[in-house]
């Protein structure tokens, strides 16, 4: 098999609305069980998952926050691959009312349209964070961290070479995850500029999109795969 691992996103990818369908799953189980190293990458924070019905174990690995944590769910250890946020920063968006927010190990996130607000604070603050947007959620990070460079941490952990790898997703924060990989998957609900970075675009969206991706990988019908391609 040409491909080694793959790496998905999450909400608008595997799952809908934080529910993974049952093909989904099935499909994830049987390409594991094949051999393929599969990593969960997404923009949530650990502990979101504690409400999810999804076990993170199901993963070889997990890219959280959006690329600034690093789990490996059969050791449990929690690697922090980005600087934890800046106290000024949080006191500033509380002061001025921004909410919700949300504050993990390195990212703090809100809704739009606050990145009027967090733009304005970044830079009277002398920040060098950037702001990634990801279907209507506007997310803080350090300079140089995106899902991009947490994959990256996990292929290295798993000595995966990035060529060989698929990267799967629907949303801005993708984009750079899909420019890293072998081979770059937009499920068919992705947005418009994502499908055309794409190699190869899902029949069906969200989880059921992804069972069919990880169904053609399977069967090796992906192979040769990585100039523009289309399921239909």
């Amino acid at each position: 098999m040409r491909w080694h691992a793959l790496a998905t996103d999450f909400d608008g990818t595997l799952a809908t609305e934080g529910v993974v369908a049952a093909e989904a799953r099935q499909a994830l189980t049987k390409l594991r069980a094949a051999g393929m190293r599969v990593i969960l990458v997404t923009g949530r924070e650990l502990a979101d998952f504690a409400t999810l019905d999804i076990e993170l174990s199901s993963f070889d690995l997990v890219v959280a926050e959006n690329g600034a944590v690093l789990l490996d769910p059969r050791t449990g250890k929690v690697r922090g691959l980005g600087a934890p946020p800046p106290k000024n920063f949080i006191a500033e968006l509380r002061r001025l009312g921004v909410t919700p927010l949300s504050i993990g190990a390195s990212i703090v996130a809100t809704l739009e349209p606050y990145e009027h607000v967090v733009l304005e604070s970044i830079k009277q603050l002398g920040l060098e964070h950037q702001v990634i947007f990801n279907k209507g959620a506007v997310m803080v990070l350090p300079p140089g961290v995106n899902k991009a460079s947490g994959l990256r941490a996990a292929l290295d952990q798993l000595g995966i070479d990035p060529a060989n790898t698929v990267a799967a997703g629907d949303a801005e924060n993708d984009h750079a995850l899909l420019e890293m990989c072998g081979l770059a998957v937009a499920v068919a609900n992705a947005i418009p500029s994502l499908k055309e970075q794409a190699d190869w675009i899902t029949r069906a969206p969200d989880g059921a999109g992804m069972a069919e991706l990880m169904d053609a990988i399977g069967r090796g019908d992906l192979d040769q795969a990585g100039a523009k391609e289309s399921a239909s």
